[in-house]
């Protein structure tokens, strides 16, 4: 069947699409997972980089990182779920990442992720844009 398909079917397709989200979400879905099953680590993670109270803030990220992804991949209210993890995102960067504080030994790979984040909380936005256009792109 993949044969008769042209490329455009193909990665246009509804099972792209959603496998897309589903690679999108990832990231999220294991570390609100491993949160919840872990959440004595979560706090720590949280008290690590500041955020008092710790249980409070793990249970929120867990919420935040869990719900968004259940938003996104259920297509309900998507560009609220997107713009959840964009923020997110970006915040974690900042927050994980520093490397501008960073010693020189970690500079690089500190500054490869601080800019990774930022790329994918800009395919966040993204998702949030196509879903509220209801465009797959800009016309322009």
């Amino acid at each position: 069947m993949l044969g008769r398909m042209t490329m455009r079917a193909v990665v246009t397709s509804r099972a792209v699409h959603w496998l897309a989200l589903l690679a999108l979400c990832g990231a999220y879905l294991q570390g609100g997972l491993a949160k919840l099953l872990d959440f004595d680590g979560a706090q720590a993670e949280m008290a690590h980089f500041g955020l008092q109270p710790a249980a409070l803030a793990a249970a929120a990220v867990i919420l935040l990182e869990l719900g968004a992804s259940a938003l996104v991949l259920a297509g309900r209210l998507r560009w609220l779920g997107a713009l959840a993890l964009a923020g997110f995102t970006a915040a974690a960067a900042l927050m994980a990442n520093r490397y501008w504080e960073a010693p020189a030994s970690a500079r690089f790979m500190t500054m490869n992720a601080f800019y990774e984040h930022f790329g994918l909380a800009g395919a966040w936005v993204l998702v949030a844009w196509h879903d509220l256009t209801g465009r797959p792109h800009d016309k322009r």
